[in-house]
């Protein structure tokens, strides 16, 4: 055996099934009462996850070598592929991304039994055999349904079929890693939860333990999905960064129930409550991560970025089964002692807040879920049903909004309950800036091209779908006003908290600038104050969102020569160019741009025809960045002979500030992250620093990628597409 590559890879999968299972044995033991083999099980952890580590340097290895024997490597590489492209090849399938999820979850692992040592003695064992057994599973799948290491019946061939044309961007690179690495990340709070479970230690010691592991996924979570967002913005061609696409939805659906925790959590912490709640989420978050894979991997969605069909569906629906029994059964066991030692006393109370905060989140994940499988579910019935993106911007509008209104007000509430003249204090500020925000763009939106309402006509003929119809117009008010009022909130808590430690400062002779008491009371309390930046982040976000109801959207049919006015913008069709390389041909339509008669650049628009595909041409949109909105030109087909084009052209307002929303939302979770000085003594800075890191490095290639800059130009041979010649003029 094990006398070639392939042979080899398969056979430390075979060993780490063996490693993986002795661990889960002596982890068992050291939790049934015999503490001392609990070392054995670490150090079984240990060898378990380097032997991951050996297979996905393996898989590597033939990936970077044209190992052609592997059938993997073949189906997803050619000898033509640049280093950083065989490299994102592990992912670009099935058979790797699973290796890929392995190795992740090896990692984690390791950064979870180092990061424990001495502590949580009684809970460790559990932990482990959890993690064991979730990794036992990823490679049983691996062997029996899509081993990365199979070989191809036909033999070796001369070279590879290639990635996929789509994915050679530079955010596929980046994307799936991260979001990758949020899912991955939930599997270390699910089994601290089954620990706490197993041994009845409910109390608030796992909560603390798994805080920033959770924070930690949600935050790759976000990443991973903000990613995605650029990728289809630029990439696909759809004219816009979300379309409720199954395998989005899918993506999305974990991060709900994570956003629900990271809030209730507060509440177990501070005043006993939800408990049951809190490990219902871990659990349901972890269940997610397992179902969004399912879906993009058993074959029940069709979508531009699911994997092909496959068996591997029937293995996920079994573990599945396994984790909702499993999760249920220890829940109803140890009912007795989740029992709350506290209750609301108060709607005005922020408990109040947190806990319809909790409902909305994951009413919204319930929503999304039964919409996204609903098609497949009409089949049951013998009805073929589709449920497209109008469906679920009309139907979630109110939901949004409301979420997004209870962001600024439990900050606002106290706990247990909030005097009359507390809410007065603590709202007055804050309406007030709603209201003149509200104002302002009533009387200024419509001249500016952002009118505060927008007429929709209802998707039915049923009063429900007018009244949905009625709101969704008048949404983009809303959204403004509540922008103001989330901002004034955050404002003003910032404010507060300077004054009062300014104040404290002044009192025992230390008097305080407004720079260092704001660097030391966010220091202070890094946790409150990151969350706060989130907020902002999220309010710009909810701006970004406002945009789409201004969204211009127009499609040409233009001879060269030929104008076409869309919104502040004339465009003027130059005609086609074409350029080639040892790839591809790059069919271009070159769009020069006006605004008020002054030249703004050159726009280029193409389609790619790679030689392996040529069947399936790529489109390569053309855009015009401003922090005010996105020109975002389509280029359809061009006719040989008479060279006239068709085009779908688009006005994206205020895609930019969805992205400094993105980046913002980041930087707060870095900051929350951040560890405190205690927490540097106990040995956790190594991970929380690595993590850190890694999320900023990530907020930079967002930043630099998708903030308003002036239009560019790759080379003809780029693979990322960038096809947007240089434009004179900064942002607008």
């Amino acid at each position: 055996m094990w006398q070639t590559l392939p042979e080899l890879g398969t056979g430390v999968l075979y060993a780490i099934l063996v490693l993986a299972a002795y661990t889960f044995a002596v982890a068992l033991r050291a939790g049934g009462g015999q503490p001392r083999l609990l070392r054995a099980a670490r150090l079984g952890a240990y060898a378990t996850c380097a032997l991951v580590a050996v297979d996905v340097l393996l898989l590597a290895y033939a990936f970077v070598t044209h190992d052609f024997r592997i059938r993997y490597v073949a189906r997803y590489s050619d000898r033509s592929m640049s280093p950083g492209y065989l490299i994102a090849a592990l992912w670009g399938g099935q058979d790797g991304s699973l290796l890929w999820w392995l190795t992740l979850l090896a990692a984690y692992v390791t950064a979870c039994v180092r990061w424990v040592g001495t502590r949580y003695r009684q809970l460790q064992p559990w932990v482990i055999a959890t993690l064991m057994t979730i990794l036992a599973f990823f490679v049983v799948l691996m062997l029996f349904a899509a081993n990365p290491f199979g070989t191809s019946i036909a033999g070796t061939r001369l070279d590879g079929e290639g990635l996929n044309p789509l994915l050679q961007n530079f955010y596929m690179i980046i994307h799936p890693p991260s979001l990758y690495v949020g899912f991955v990340g939930c599997a270390v709070p699910f089994a601290f939860a089954v620990a706490a479970l197993v041994t009845g230690r409910l109390d608030s010691e796992w909560i603390v333990a798994v805080r920033k592991w959770m924070l930690f996924a949600w935050l790759f979570l976000s990443v991973g999905n903000a990613l995605g967002m650029l990728w289809a913005y630029e990439e696909l061609g759809w004219g816009g960064y979300w379309a409720w696409d199954p395998v989005e939805n899918a993506a999305c659906l974990p991060w709900f129930t994570a956003s629900a925790w990271v809030h209730s959590t507060m509440i177990q912490e501070r005043r006993g409550m939800l408990r049951v709640w809190n490990v219902v989420l871990i659990c349901l978050t972890f269940f997610l991560t397992l179902f969004g894979t399912f879906l993009t991997r058993s074959g029940m969605i069709a979508s531009v970025h699911s994997f092909a069909q496959s068996d591997i569906g029937t293995y996920f629906l079994w573990f599945m089964g396994f984790v909702l029994a499993a999760s249920v059964g220890l829940l109803v066991w140890r009912w007795p002692l989740l029992r709350s030692r506290g209750e609301i006393e108060s709607l005005a109370s922020r408990e109040a807040a947190f806990v319809a905060n909790n409902w909305a989140l994951v009413g919204i994940m319930a929503f999304v879920a039964l919409a996204t499988l609903y098609p497949k579910l009409s089949e049951l019935w013998g009805e073929s049903s589709t449920v497209g993106p109008p469906f679920f911007n009309r139907w979630l509008a109110p939901a949004g909004v409301f979420l997004f209104a209870l962001m600024g007000v439990a900050p606002l509430l106290g706990w247990r309950h909030t005097s009359r003249e507390a809410l007065r204090r603590a709202f007055v500020v804050p309406l007030g800036a709603a209201a003149v925000a509200g104002a302002l763009h009533v009387a200024f939106g419509s001249s500016i091209g952002a009118p505060p309402w927008v007429a929709k006509d209802p998707l039915g003929p049923g009063p429900v779908d007018a009244a949905l119809a009625k709101f969704a117009g008048v949404a983009p008010l809303l959204l403004v006003a509540l922008a103001a009022f989330n901002a004034a909130v955050v404002a003003q808590e910032f404010a507060r908290g300077v004054a009062a430690r300014r104040s404290a400062a002044l009192k025992r002779g230390e008097p305080e600038s407004v720079l260092v008491a704001l660097f030391r009371l966010v220091e202070k309390a890094r946790r409150r104050y990151g969350g706060y930046v989130v907020h902002v982040g999220v309010t710009l976000l909810f701006l970004g969102f406002a945009g789409g109801a201004w969204t211009i959207d127009h499609e040409a049919s233009l001879s060269p020569g030929e104008r076409h006015r869309i919104g502040r913008y004339e465009l003027e069709y130059r005609g086609p160019r074409m350029e080639t390389d040892l790839s591809k041909r790059a069919l271009y339509a070159d769009v020069e741009v006006r605004r008020d008669g002054q030249v703004l650049g050159v726009l280029s628009p193409a389609k790619f025809i790679y030689q392996r595909s040529p069947d399936n041409p790529t489109t390569e949109v053309a855009m015009r960045r401003s922090l005010r909105e996105d020109l975002y030109l389509v280029v359809g087909s061009i006719h040989p002979d008479t060279k006239r084009a068709t085009f779908q052209l688009h006005v994206n307002p205020l895609v930019s500030i969805l992205w400094l929303g993105v980046a913002l939302l980041i930087a707060g979770a870095t900051l929350s992250l951040w560890p405190e000085p205690a927490e540097r003594r106990q040995g956790i800075w190594a991970w929380v620093r690595a993590g850190t890191a890694g999320a900023t490095g990530v907020m930079l290639s967002v930043l630099l990628a998708a903030a308003p800059a002036r239009s560019r130009v790759g080379p003809a041979g780029s693979s990322n597409g960038a096809a947007v010649s240089q434009a004179d003029g900064g942002p607008r």
